[in-house]
């Protein structure tokens, strides 16, 4: 017997993390944002590269575009420098004539690019869904929380925060507010040395926010200490998952956070890559695990990596633990120098969030711009500015 039913409507209201996920909304204490307005052409548009170049030419020195090292091809040809983060944000400090700074990043990274320029500079993201994941792990209210875990524990005034530059606003506000520094992943053993010599050094801590990972390569592998000297604080659990002993003993306290694509990497993609490339020289970034950089043959940020890539030898092999967009490029870059140049994990992973930027919503940005009508503007509040701007400028005055 066959039994038929027929379907009836449901009133079924999305929810706003429903909306949230399909890029219809935005949540104000998040990096993930809303869709772009308006309809945008398909990426296989054949007139795209034209009508960026044509946008791009009207507004001539208007206009400075920043291409972060994770971005498309697509995108990068469009950049009037590329670099990492930090870099990025100073190169944009340093064109104070440029009216609209379109940043092909992510949101802290348009972030700290607006708290670094002037007040008649205008930063713009092509698409607010361009979040990090590891910036979200760490909230300004999770991080409040924690500091007065530390203040119950009676060490809060040993405590230096140190906030990686892959934070939110907010977080760097934090940091400065509280006697910190930012840090990069070239200059991580720098702030530490430097936070460590504010206070005692036998009872001096760190704060480290908000990769657990950087965090704990730099103290054991740059600054000689032990992983028993590390603990993690933990924001879904209470008091952090730490006992008051725990907290008072440790030297590092970690941040419960990662980056999602160098997480990825494993001992297990170290090993196999060594099984079939002979001879092969294993690069990675610090934000990798622990057991991960033990096992590499070399350890660095962005900009270290391209240059050891720069300085290798012809016929040289490297399997590089970062970003697929990067290394991809890096293995065209070389490959006439015949370094043989290959991705750790056999498994292909971009950064989903970086990718969000691409060549149609940069061109909607930029013809946007060139109509005269300011798009995706990121703005940094007065108070969140001066606070993380102090934090930025200890880094900058770093020894």
């Amino acid at each position: 017997m066959r039994v038929v039913t027929t379907a009836q409507p449901l009133d079924v209201q999305p929810t706003p993390l429903a909306l949230l996920l399909l890029g219809r909304e935005a949540d104000p204490k998040s990096e993930r944002g809303v869709e772009c307005p308006g309809d945008l052409p398909a990426p296989s548009d054949p007139d795209l590269v034209e009508r960026a170049r044509a946008a791009k030419a009207k507004l001539g020195d208007r206009v400075f575009v920043l291409g972060h090292h994770y971005q498309r091809d697509e995108v990068i040809e469009f950049a009037d420098v590329t670099g990492d983060s930090f870099k990025l944000a100073r190169d944009a400090a340093a064109r104070p004539d440029a009216e609209y700074i379109v940043f092909c990043g992510v949101h802290f990274m348009a972030e700290s690019a607006d708290i670094l320029t002037g007040d008649d500079q205008q930063v713009v993201l092509p698409d607010l869904a361009a979040g990090c994941s590891m910036a979200d792990m760490a909230s300004a209210e999770q991080v409040a929380e924690c500091w007065d875990v530390l203040t119950e524990a009676g060490i809060a005034e040993q405590v230096v925060p140190v906030s990686y530059m892959n934070s939110s606003a907010d977080i760097k506000a934090f940091t400065g507010k509280h006697g910190g520094t930012i840090c990069t992943s070239s200059n991580a053993k720098r702030a530490l040395d430097w936070a460590f010599a504010q206070g005692d050094p036998e009872t001096s801590k760190v704060l480290f926010l908000p990769d657990q990972h950087l965090g704990r390569n730099t103290a054991v592998r740059d600054l000689g200490m032990s992983l028993d000297d590390c603990v993690v604080y933990n924001p879904h659990k209470p008091k952090g998952g730490l006992t008051v002993e725990q907290l008072r003993a440790a030297k590092m306290i970690l941040w419960r956070g990662h980056c999602s694509v160098h997480g990825r990497f494993s001992l297990d993609s170290v090993n196999d890559v060594r099984a079939r490339i002979p001879d092969v020289n294993v690069l990675v970034h610090p934000e990798c695990k622990h057991e991960v950089v033990a096992a590499a043959d070399q350890v660095g940020s962005t900009e270290y990596i391209i240059k050891a890539l720069e300085a290798a030898p012809r016929g040289s092999k490297w399997a590089i633990g970062t970003e697929l967009n990067l290394v991809r490029r890096l293995a065209n870059r070389f490959a006439a120098e015949d370094k043989e140049i290959v991705f750790l994990d056999k498994t292909v992973c971009f950064c989903s969030t970086m990718n969000r930027i691409d060549l149609p919503h940069l061109v909607w940005a930029l013809e946007s711009l060139a109509a005269g009508k300011v798009v995706n503007r990121i703005e940094v509040d007065k108070e969140t500015e001066s606070f993380a701007k102090l934090a930025l400028e200890r880094m900058l005055a770093l020894p």
